[in-house]
């Protein structure tokens, strides 16, 4: 048989959808690929019925239907503060995944290099490698990932082309402030890189932390592209509803990219979702109301339980410590958070994400949870969870 490329014996499937396909042939509790369990907003299902029997249901713009680009625009520039060119400076796609790849594919040459903090959602490995550049990993320190300057710095000096940041960030919880992003976009500046954010939590945030649109920034925005999409703002994961929002001379060549990857999102799904983004901004609020909720349902339990945890400044993550599970004389002394988790799934019966999955350093004692359920799912969760110093003796 002929050989495969190269690229892609550097890479592993998804570990997160690896551990959903577990958990579904068991029927476990979910908490490993971060999707809402409860529906989208019934305005929202509302229209798209309607939208089944109107249409759209051909082509669009490639580059998004002009309805859907108006109104991301005029819900982007409030946030921002400023007017944003729905013709120039926007980009639909399929996902905030294709939104990166998009970003990555427009910028990155072969053998570029692209800076990406760690712990990471698992696809900025890959992105890198599918555009062919080479990652610079800047570890983010525990308990509040923060990052050090002077290494951040020094990463520059190695001339990359981009950074990613995924702000709130994915899946330690990160809420980069202000003074963060205006140090990072001062850095892209000076190396003459682009700062690539992931924003998909953007309203996922929790006091007092608040989010930051690096876009906004107006010393550094002619340098930022923004990647995101409609996926956790609206539990519409399955829409693969995405955008890019840049300088109008990166989306310009971006749309080429676009186009010859997936020649645009669905036109029924963008008719629909318009409806959303004309949602007033008490919906936003509601949306973060509803998962501080959450999260105070599930650090509460995980404490009553007697787990260590990470506690997130925003996104609906939490990483778990099993360390005490791997001492000596536990059962998983000197197995990997892998087989953690595989042996949760199946006799826990909740799902989770190995850690080492996200980090580049050898970090074997973590796990990655998700809040984003309902009370009900997330109160049997943590009656399983309960199960564990006990099944674990």
């Amino acid at each position: 048989m002929p050989e495969l490329s190269h690229r892609v014996q550097t890479f592993t499937d998804s570990v997160i959808r690896r551990m959903t396909r577990i958990s579904d042939e068991v029927g476990a509790i979910n908490l490993s690929q971060g999707f809402p369990d409860f529906p989208p907003p019934k305005a929202i299902t509302d229209r798209l019925r309607e939208v089944a029997d109107e249409g759209p249901h051909q082509y669009p713009i490639t580059f998004g239907a002009a309805n859907f680009r108006q109104a991301l625009a005029r819900k982007q520039g409030k946030a921002y503060g400023r007017e944003i060119d729905p013709e120039t400076e926007i980009l639909v796609t399929c996902g905030g995944t294709e939104a990166m790849m998009s970003a990555m594919m427009t910028v990155c040459n072969p053998g570029d290099k692209v800076i990406v903090f760690s712990p990471f959602y698992e696809n900025y490995g890959a992105d890198a490698i599918l555009s062919g550049a080479d990652p610079i990993f800047v570890p983010l320190v525990p308990p509040t990932f923060d990052f050090d300057r002077s290494v951040l710095e020094d990463a520059f000096r190695q001339h990359p082309k981009a950074i990613i940041v995924c702000n709130p960030s994915n899946p330690c919880g990160k809420v980069f402030t202000k003074e963060e992003l205006l140090f990072i976009g001062s850095l892209c500046k000076q190396y003459d890189a682009f700062m690539i954010t992931d924003e998909v939590y953007e309203h996922i945030v929790f006091a007092p932390f608040k989010h930051v649109y690096a876009g906004s920034l107006p010393e550094i925005a002619d340098h930022v592209i923004c990647c995101s999409s409609l996926s956790k703002t609206y539990s519409i994961t399955g829409w693969r509803l995405g955008y890019l929002i840049g300088p109008a001379h990166v989306i310009e060549n971006a749309k080429k990219v676009h186009d010859f990857l997936t020649v645009g999102a669905a036109a029924p799904l963008q008719e629909a979702a318009v409806v959303g983004l004309n949602f007033p901004q008490s919906y936003y609020d509601e949306v973060t109301a509803l998962y501080t909720k959450k999260r105070q349902i599930f650090l509460d339990g995980l404490e009553k339980i007697g787990l260590k945890h990470t506690v997130p400044q925003g996104s609906y993550f939490v990483m778990v410590d099993i360390s005490d599970f791997q001492k000596p004389g536990m059962k998983f002394y000197g197995k990997s958070d892998m087989e953690f988790c595989e042996w949760m799934i199946r006799n826990v019966g909740v799902a989770a994400v190995p850690g080492s999955s996200f980090f580049r350093e050898p970090v074997n004692h973590l796990i990655r949870l998700h809040f984003a359920r309902s009370e009900e799912t997330l109160h049997e969760a943590l009656n399983r969870l309960a199960k564990l110093p006990e099944l674990l003796k």
